[in-house]
């Protein structure tokens, strides 16, 4: 069985952050959030990362990023880019962004073809999920008869901002922790006594528990992930050109929902231990650079990530 690799998301430009949060620094050394994340893969046995971002911040990503892994990984690039359509498809000419987080794992489709685990760029997920899923990866091959995926779960209550509004994928799963569904919900607020979300613009609001179990894109798959999805992306573009062609995002949970639903998949929905932190908006630097400085000295990380 082929060796998992690391698909990197970080395409993403920080437009509700306000400038490039990928490369802002939140480690007593100046180490950015996927320098952590990179550490922790690292150390659960990933060695190749692939980085999905724009062509425009390809020089600031691999002076900033890239060329200090590589001394400890191999590390690639590919470009999101909006023309990257099946055949027969274009893109819509006053569309100004790329097509969600399901189209970015599928810009690395020409280099991967067998197990890989997918993460944001501006995400802390903590070692044990890394762990969890380098695991499974490496123990469960797909089989004649179903995919085999998994994803890693948070807690929502520990995933929501103080300052604003946040994403997530909302899921249900069996008493043997298979995934039944995930649900993108787009506006989750902390709320005063639990999270809630809002599906008209913030005009009503239904409450979510805070121990809901939600997706922060640290998933696990196989090379068929990206075949299905290719094929699921025209289907999403059928019906996105003629009805949202400008704002119509193809998530990487919605595929998954599909495979779900056409029984050819089954999600193992592993836990982690460890506490998601995550900068969507700028105010929430400082919690995160106050945390990463309490792992620190606790002995999680050293001083300096990537000395050998």
């Amino acid at each position: 069985m082929q060796k998992p690799v690391l698909v990197v998301m970080a395409a993403g430009m920080g437009s509700r952050y306000g400038g490039l949060k990928q490369l802002d620094p939140v480690g007593p050394n100046n180490q950015l959030i996927i320098d952590y994340s990179i550490y922790d893969a690292h150390r659960a046995g990933f060695d190749t990362v692939i980085f999905v971002i724009k062509p425009e911040i390809e020089a600031a990503f691999r002076s900033g990023v890239g060329d200090r892994i590589s001394k400890v990984m191999e590390v690639k690039y590919v470009f999101q880019s909006r023309e990257d359509l099946p055949q027969g498809f274009t893109c819509p000419p006053d569309r100004e962004k790329p097509w969600g987080t399901a189209q970015a794992a599928l810009a690395a489709r020409h280099l991967v073809d067998g197990p890989f685990a997918v993460i944001n760029a501006d995400d802390y997920y903590g070692p044990d999920g890394f762990r969890e899923i380098y695991q499974y990866l490496t123990t469960h091959p797909d089989r004649e008869d179903c995919y085999e995926y998994a994803m890693v779960g948070y807690l929502l209550k520990n995933t929501v901002t103080e300052h604003g509004y946040v994403s997530r994928g909302v899921c249900r799963e069996t008493e043997d922790h298979f995934l039944e569904s995930v649900v993108e919900r787009t506006r989750i607020v902390k709320g005063e006594e639990c999270p809630r979300y809002s599906e008209d613009g913030g005009e009503t609001w239904v409450n979510l528990p805070g121990d809901s179990i939600v997706s922060m894109n640290l998933w696990g798959f196989q090379g068929s992930y990206l075949k299905e999805a290719w094929r699921l992306f025209a289907q999403f573009l059928e019906k996105a050109l003629a009805e949202n062609p400008t704002k119509a995002e193809f998530y990487l949970p919605s595929v998954v929902s599909q495979l779900l639903a056409e029984k050819k998949a089954r999600v193992k929905v592993l836990r982690s231990q460890d506490r998601w932190y995550g900068v969507t908006y700028k105010e929430d630097k400082p919690m995160v650079t106050e945390a990463i400085a309490n792992m620190t000295a606790q002995g999680l990380y050293p001083e300096r990530l990537w000395e050998r």
